[in-house]
């Protein structure tokens, strides 16, 4: 116990640590958010009703998390100032409808470009693929901090799917890795080889999907007549930290002893810990690994295996 408190405890320090120097980089700090008047929080309300028709108080309140009376201050000074224009409601007279005003748009706008203009000088410092690394990450923390947006199911595979599975593998490991189209052309072959040999008993393939669009992906396939093989797990970066990627290899778990094999293999690299979080959770052992030169990298290759 005191080990995994100790360890929690680091964790602790490295999350405030990024609190500091974050709020330190963009410039929170300062009395007034980017040389302006106005309090980060103040901005923040601007940029919510200059992209709303019209909203209330209390839904500005709900979506930002503000308390009430600190809200309606603020509120109060913006309509002095003449920055938005507020009447009461048709359906509730208790209720004010708040819209954003010409004064207010225009003072707005500056802000809005400066902010636009220090992310972009920001991004601008990085080389491309450390941009996409950083959003990527930014993505991954709001994924995991974020409540899940709604249900999902898992289907079958349909028209149109193998072509998204190869595309969106092409994309992403390009984008978080630096892979090149080599992996793409193997991730093609591997589909081909899944639609032509096809075996619904013994094999299938698995999206996740909510609301007509794949969140991700998996494979279970024939290696031998006791072993299945786990393929091409793939979850969408805004989809990551609600459960997808786990749900995905215990259906292939499950389907596999349905199907009768004995053990369920898979082939990763090292650099994919997330997915390898995902394989130990379940209970995934590593059998051997290996150093190799694929897709213009050097990689250690590792394969896993679950005794059923």
């Amino acid at each position: 116990m005191p080990d995994y408190e100790n360890a929690f405890d680091r964790r602790v320090e490295v999350v405030r640590r990024f609190n500091r120097f974050w709020t330190r980089r963009i410039g929170v700090l300062q009395e007034g958010y980017l040389e302006s008047p106005f309090s980060l929080t103040g901005v923040r309300v601007l940029f919510e009703l200059a992209h709303r028709e019209e909203t209330s108080a209390s839904e500005l309140g709900e979506e930002l998390g503000l308390d009430a009376g600190y809200l309606s201050r603020l509120l109060r000074g913006f309509e002095e100032d003449g920055l938005i224009h507020k009447r009461p409601s048709e359906a509730d007279g208790r209720r004010s409808i708040l819209r954003i005003t010409e004064r207010g748009r225009e003072t707005f706008a500056p802000l809005d470009a400066r902010s636009r203009g220090d992310i972009g000088a920001m991004l601008g410092s990085l080389s491309v693929a450390d941009q996409e690394r950083l959003v990527g990450a930014m993505r991954t923390l709001e994924g995991l901090l974020s409540e899940p947006e709604g249900p999902y199911l898992l289907r079958p595979h349909a028209s149109g799917d193998m072509g998204w599975v190869v595309q969106r593998h092409g994309i992403l490991y390009a984008r978080e890795y630096g892979w090149d189209e080599r992996f793409e052309a193997l991730v093609a072959e591997i589909v081909a080889q899944f639609i032509q040999e096809y075996d619904p008993r013994r094999e299938r393939c698995w999206i996740a999907e909510r609301d007509g669009e794949n969140l991700g992906c998996v494979f279970l396939v024939k290696q031998w007549q006791e072993i299945a093989k786990l393929r091409l797990l793939l979850v969408e970066p805004h989809a990551r930290g609600f459960g997808i990627g786990t749900r995905l290899v215990e259906e292939c778990i499950r389907f596999a002893r349905q199907a009768g094999y004995r053990k369920v293999t898979l082939w990763t690299n090292d650099v994919l810990h997330a997915a390898r979080i995902i394989y130990q959770g379940v209970g995934f052992r590593l059998a051997h690994e290996e150093p190799h030169h694929s897709f213009g990298h050097d990689l250690v290759g590792q394969t896993w295996e679950l005794e059923l």
